[in-house]
């Protein structure tokens, strides 16, 4: 077992430091304070973060880390955190490894033994979740669906068991095409398309599956899909009277009680010890 104390220790540390998803009055004041205070940020794109530093005046050494060359990037930060430099890492916008790089570089951090310290902030996700009217929880989070139809189908029927509200991002490009896809994957279920959250044309479109299909408008800016799960099935009520009726009546052919009452069992579904118990002891209700 390996014990972080986060702030009670000398390590240097990798800050996961979350950014607005579109509107940068929700940059926090803890953010600013640790990318002020850090050595070097690590970002996905240095023009778009450049913007947001310049926003608010931060002056902090950045450079590159995304998905091309995150193994090797994940490895000169190490270098960093050994030379006594923290670092912050940033995604374009959101939470670092929410559908982002930054997976590789924590557990590299994790192994050499540095501080990994989340710094909250916006999640598309969660926003789209909170306001979609459907269940919050449980959910699953599970990012952009394979584009391959193979790898789709198998993805979704993975999903589609679960009672859990299910939570994808999307291109506004294909969006849909992947309602098209998914409505005979999982039926006609309630769904959520949240687009643009917290941008002047933040838009949820609430409706089944069948309706957000048949949307006319083309949708632009980042999508979030937030699908209601599978519902759970209603257990049958068994009339146990009417159980033990069933029974009675194979055992005035001839059979035996034991035969009866596996027999029964298969016919209404039920576990035979639990029926056998209730023949059994039918005599002593009172």
């Amino acid at each position: 077992m390996k014990r972080q104390k986060s702030f009670q220790n000398d390590l240097t540390s990798l800050y996961l430091v979350a950014t607005p998803i579109g509107n940068l009055n929700e940059m926090t004041p803890r953010a600013i304070e640790v990318l002020k205070q850090v050595s070097v940020i690590a970002c996905e794109d240095t023009r778009t973060t450049m913007v947001l530093l310049k926003h608010f005046g931060i002056e902090t050494k950045v450079i590159s880390h995304h998905t091309f060359n995150e193994k090797e990037s994940a490895s000169g930060i190490v270098k960093l955190l050994e030379s006594g430099q923290d670092v912050a890492l940033v995604s374009d916008a959101g939470y670092p490894l929410i559908s982002d790089p930054g997976y590789i570089v924590v557990q590299e951090v994790l192994s050499a033994g540095y501080n990994v310290i989340p710094i909250s902030g916006s999640s598309a996700a969660l926003n789209a979740l909170v306001a979609s009217g459907l269940v919050t929880q449980p959910f699953i989070f599970y990012g952009f669906l394979p584009l391959t139809d193979k790898d789709f189908t198998q993805t979704v029927n993975q999903l589609k068991a679960y009672p859990y509200t299910l939570i994808f991002y999307e291109a506004p490009h294909r969006i849909q095409k992947t309602i098209a896809r998914l409505l005979p994957l999982l039926g006609d279920r309630q769904a959520v398309i949240a687009r643009e959250i917290t941008k002047k044309f933040e838009e949820f479109l609430r409706g089944r599956l069948s309706e957000l299909g048949d949307i006319e408008d083309e949708l632009k800016g980042e999508i979030v899909l937030v699908i209601e799960g599978k519902a759970e099935e209603k257990a049958e009520v068994v009339d146990l009277a009417e159980v033990n009726e069933r029974i009675q009546a194979y055992v005035d052919t001839g059979i035996s009680a034991s035969e009866a009452i596996k027999q029964v069992a298969k016919e209404v579904g039920m576990n035979k010890h639990d029926i056998y118990n209730s023949y059994h002891n039918k005599g002593e209700a009172s």
